[in-house]
């Protein structure tokens, strides 16, 4: 099954044509018990909100419908959040993933693929884990629902990305980011068929193909903090995640004439409360700031560096200092070893010393920003001049004659220097 929607007009999909495309994809089912696996509220502007409301509308009154956000490593969504993204879903419709604990192995990428497709950079085996649900038989329907958009780790999310790492294991998590530090997020960001986009290839190819999962893939912009979409891609198979790929490098992917010397970016306090999160400001940027240029980030939400204790203790702990620095410290300290996903991190979100990065945060001391290696000033000192309610996302000249580039949010996007690329 393949079902393509692509925008019709400029303001992309209507809610009309998104019902239109999930009530095709259930057609000729029998269907009693139904798994949905959409985002989480990192994902506010996927639109992935919205159509697991329309698919829960459509299935509850014949259909028992289990909601299990894919969290990965972040922490649990409030009642707040729920209820913003999801609308009207009974908050008991959904179900934790706990990364940690509710999963199941379910098969192992062997190291000689791995040492394949990395050019020998990495040649151990890969344990592959998922939250248990997925392999229930109880489940007549699992469907993955999310975005698809340049990304650091894997070239571009979702497709089975949203299984095996929003819905995985430590194993699974800690060992594919670590593959995409050690191969370079810069040789993969914006791609498909990258190292550890074939590594879930593989395992989606053998692992899970018995299980009844389809795809609901979106590609999205947000202009003004308005959602657009312009594609909807449905499907049991990968050309779901290639229609998607080729309409997100189109819409996602900003390609400048220069670079930028000093870029401003925005993190919404809702979506972004700690750097785990807030360094897509670092990842997406990194390809468009000019040496010795400067990223400051617009932080007011931001409260600590993990998503959970164990990894923010980690972050204060090593700091953002550098790639080098952080593989020789990984040789040497078994709790990053442990730990490979924080250890990855670490390397994606330092500049190695080609630009500053500076957080302007209102939540978390200056000190603490300080100790991991970033410059640190005050928000409300900072928004004075770079307010994120006046500028325009692109280029903006101050009325002191500075020229800065402006981002209000760096997760729905990837900006490159085409000089450098």
């Amino acid at each position: 099954m393949e079902l393509f929607f692509r925008e019709q007009s400029p303001e992309g999909l209507s809610k009309e044509d998104i019902l239109k495309g999930l009530k095709q994809s259930l057609e000729g089912k029998t269907l009693k018990k139904v798994l949905l696996i959409p985002p989480d509220f990192t994902r506010f502007h996927s639109n992935a909100g919205l159509i697991t409301n329309l698919y829960y509308h459509l299935l509850k009154d014949h259909v028992q419908v289990d909601i299990l956000p894919a969290l990965g490593t972040h922490e649990p969504m409030s009642s707040s959040e729920l209820d913003e993204m999801y609308g009207d879903i009974p908050h008991d419709r959904f179900i934790v993933h706990n990364w940690r604990e509710d999963i199941v192995h379910v098969g192992e990428v062997p190291g000689d693929y791995i040492a394949s497709i990395t050019d020998g950079l990495w040649d151990r085996g890969v344990g592959m884990e998922v939250n248990r649900l997925i392999m229930d038989p109880n489940y007549d329907l699992i469907v993955s629902i999310g975005q698809v958009v340049p990304h650091e780790v894997i070239g571009m999310a979702n497709h089975a990305k949203n299984v095996f790492v929003g819905c995985g294991g430590k194993t699974t998590i800690n060992q594919s980011h670590m593959i995409g530090a050690v191969y370079g997020m810069e040789r993969m960001m914006g791609k498909d068929f990258t190292p550890v986009r074939k590594l879930l290839d593989y395992a989606l190819e053998h692992f899970l193909k018995d299980r009844p999962l389809i795809f609901v893939l979106t590609v999205t912009t947000a202009p003004k903090n308005v959602i657009k979409t312009h594609g909807l891609f449905i499907g049991d198979t990968r050309k779901v995640l290639e229609a998607a790929i080729e309409v997100s490098q189109q819409k996602n992917i900003n390609f400048l004439d220069r670079g930028i010397k000093k870029c401003v970016v925005y993190l919404d306090p809702k979506e972004f409360k700690s750097t785990w999160l807030g360094n897509k400001s670092v990842y997406r940027t990194r390809m468009a700031i000019q040496d010795g240029g400067e990223l400051i980030v617009l932080a007011a939400g931001v409260t600590k560096f993990g998503e959970d204790q164990r990894i923010d203790q980690l972050i204060r702990k090593y700091g953002y200092c550098g790639r080098l620095n952080v593989l020789e410290l990984f040789k040497q300290n078994e709790d990053l070893q442990k730990n490979m996903g924080a250890a990855a991190h670490l390397i994606h979100s330092s500049s190695d010393g080609r630009f500053n990065i500076t957080y302007a945060v209102k939540n978390i001391t200056k000190e603490e920003v300080r100790g991991v290696h970033f410059n640190a000033v005050d928000y409300d000192e900072v928004v004075k001049k770079y307010d994120p309610t006046t500028l325009e996302p692109g280029w903006n000249t101050l009325s002191d004659g500075e020229e800065i580039f402006f981002i209000p949010n760096p997760a729905l996007g990837l900006w490159i220097d085409k000089n450098r690329f």
